[in-house]
């Protein structure tokens, strides 16, 4: 699929509240902002990529995240998050992934891999999974 750099591409600025902490999500007893909440950002930020660019019936799953943590974020504080499409193989779709405080520090960086699948598809083998 031929896609152009600015489609390639989402950032969105996100703002760091009480809820985003890692004592409020349990990943730990401090009052800054939790990996799995900057990792929830991220995997939104893989799907706005994709946005409009699936088949009718398709949509992607997250199948791996690697992500190296690199610096606190304080509530409050202001996040650029930005995902770029590196890799679309068939249904296999990968991201390089970054979260930058607005002084510029990098804050975390890493990559989130995404599966295309049919959406009945999957949901009919969730219910096959229950049963």
């Amino acid at each position: 699929m031929a896609m152009t750099k600015a489609d390639s591409r989402c950032e969105f600025e996100a703002v760091v509240t009480h809820e985003d902490t890692a004592e409020v999500v349990g990943s730990g007893d401090v009052g800054v902002l939790a990996t799995p909440r900057l990792v929830a950002w991220f995997e939104a930020a893989t799907v706005r990529v994709l946005a409009g660019r699936l088949d009718a019936g398709e949509t992607s799953v997250g199948t791996r995240v690697e992500v190296d943590h690199l610096a606190a974020s304080p509530v409050g504080a202001r996040v650029a998050v930005v995902a770029e499409l590196v890799e679309w193989d068939g249904r296999r779709v990968s991201f390089d992934v970054r979260a930058t405080a607005s002084d510029g520090t990098v804050l975390a960086t890493g990559r989130v891999r995404r599966a295309i699948v049919n959406r009945e598809r999957f949901v009919a083998r969730l219910g096959e999974a229950a049963g």
